[in-house]
């Protein structure tokens, strides 16, 4: 594994756990306004059916999905910046 590889792994690490933050927060608000409710559903409550929960669902995998890879790509970019070349490219 090349050294410069291995210095964008804590980069990614950090951008991993403030994408992860950041789409909660996001999801917290978006289900706020489709809802009116302050929290998701949660697939064992039975007082929520099938449409919600895997509405909330999907909802929330989307939203981290976007906020993740926007992170990771603005890592990468960061990275490429200071040293030069993309992270994992030979």
């Amino acid at each position: 594994m090349r050294a410069k590889t291995l210095m964008y792994k804590p980069v990614g690490l950090v951008g991993g756990i403030a994408a992860g933050a950041v789409a909660g927060v996001a999801f917290k608000h978006v289900w706020r306004l489709v809802s009116g409710s302050d929290s998701a559903p949660d697939a064992t409550d039975r007082r929520h059916g099938w449409v919600e929960v895997i509405l909330a669902a999907a909802v929330q995998g989307a939203i981290f999905g976007v906020v993740k890879a926007a992170v990771d790509r603005a890592g990468a970019r960061g990275f490429e910046k200071v040293a030069g070349t993309w992270p994992g490219e030979k």
